[in-house]
């Protein structure tokens, strides 16, 4: 099958537009065409979006239900969100649309030995952009098998363009819902045993210098979502050198089951939760990753990542997501003593303990590095994070979403 108005593969060879792709989905195909290494996959346009609307001939009625909420009214809001979602959950997809769809996702499928479980994933044209940070505001969903599975969640992503926190988001930041549309991923899951986020800066205090890396062990979910604490590892960005690392807690793990043929939680024994889930080696190829992705898009990035289970070491991590960081990127560098920052920290997860230690002084489970642990500081024990970034994953870890 070939990429057509309302079916984009990644590698279909088509430019990515951010009004047929939405954020996520032009950053993957971008990133496909970049040569980085992202798993394979589609993305439903959002003509196919327009067009269901159309059909259903329900968007004139919703921008009514919006145009006159109150943020701050966050029953009203809640009220009006679940109607206007259930109303697009109830409506049949044209035929002619969701034959297409089908169609993809034979051909992703054919492009395996034996079908394999995809994430599906929204990328609204409003989110992953320069200015907005629309992370978690719309819907992921991880494992799904068959075409069943895949069209149901296609059409709950449409439905979470209006979610209580998305609406309230367009409401405070006056993103206006007139032409709003609603992109989907549909990707190869990865089998995670690592994955996390890399941002090519400290979140914590925006010193482009440095790049951050958050790891637990599992899909990436509980780490975007802050269900534990992960490890978290400072690199500087020219010389990838070691600059600070905290041992997280990574109490527990997403892992595929399949006798239930889904992800389920699974607690990490004590022998891994004392080590850091990345060697020396991975740490470094995930930074070296993300300033790929930060000079291709020419600004700071907030990358999500994961290394397979199923791919031999050294050809096994892979990019995930990679969209603009919102928070520092716009203001100028500050660079500052070390700290235990991180993607967690900044949003408010705190460590308990830190451990200075001076010289080459390997860390548990990885061998030690020329150039790349000289003078550290180490940190161990649990933290605690009110941060949530609701359902993102990936992708995923999500995964914007």
């Amino acid at each position: 099958m070939e990429s057509n108005e309302y079916i984009q593969f990644f590698d279909g060879g088509l430019e990515p537009k951010l009004e047929t792709l939405g954020g996520k989905g032009a950053s993957l195909v971008t990133m496909t065409a970049a040569g980085m290494p992202v798993p394979p996959g589609f993305v439903v346009t959002t003509a196919e979006f327009d067009a269901f609307m159309a059909e259903a001939g329900i968007t004139r009625h919703i921008n009514e239900l919006l145009g006159g909420l109150d943020p701050e009214d966050v029953a009203q809001v809640d009220k009006v969100s679940a109607a206007i979602r259930e109303d697009i959950c109830s409506r049949p997809v044209p035929e002619a649309i969701r034959a297409m769809t089908i169609q993809a996702y034979e051909s992703l499928m054919s492009r395996f030995e034996t079908p394999v479980p995809v994430a599906v994933r929204s990328s609204a044209t409003a989110e992953d952009l320069p200015d907005a940070s629309f992370a978690g505001q719309q819907d992921t969903y991880l494992w799904l098998e068959g075409i069943k599975a895949v069209t149901e969640h296609i059409r709950q992503c449409w439905a979470s363009l209006y979610t209580s926190r998305a609406i309230i988001y367009r409401l405070k930041n006056n993103i206006p819902d007139e032409g709003l549309s609603m992109a989907v991923v549909v990707q190869k899951m990865v089998n995670s045993k690592v994955s996390g986020v890399a941002i090519t800066m400290d979140p914590a205090n925006g010193d482009r210098s440095k790049i951050t890396i958050d790891s637990s062990y599992g899909v990436g979910e509980m780490v975007v979502s802050g269900q534990v604490t992960p490890d978290n590892i400072v690199l500087d960005k020219v010389t990838l050198a070691l600059v600070s690392e905290h041992l997280g807690d990574k109490h527990a793990e997403l892992v595929p089951d399949s006798t239930a043929r889904a992800l389920v939680e699974r607690e990490v024994d004590a022998e891994r939760r004392a080590r850091r889930s990345l060697n020396d080696e991975e740490a470094k190829a995930v930074a070296q990753m993300a300033k790929r992705a930060e000079k291709h898009y020419k600004c700071p990035q907030d990358v999500e990542w994961a290394l397979d289970a199923d791919l031999p070491d050294g050809e096994n991590l892979l990019l995930l997501q990679s969209r603009p960081e919102t928070v520092h990127s716009s203001k100028p560098a500050v660079p500052t003593a070390t700290s235990t920052g991180g993607y967690a920290a900044a949003f408010g997860a705190t460590g308990t303990k830190a451990v200075s230690t001076t010289g080459s002084t390997p860390v548990a489970g990885s061998a030690p590095v020329a150039g790349f642990a000289t003078s550290s500081t180490r940190s161990t024990g649990t933290a605690s994070s009110a941060f949530s970034l609701g359902s993102i994953t990936a992708s995923l870890l999500k995964p914007s979403v």
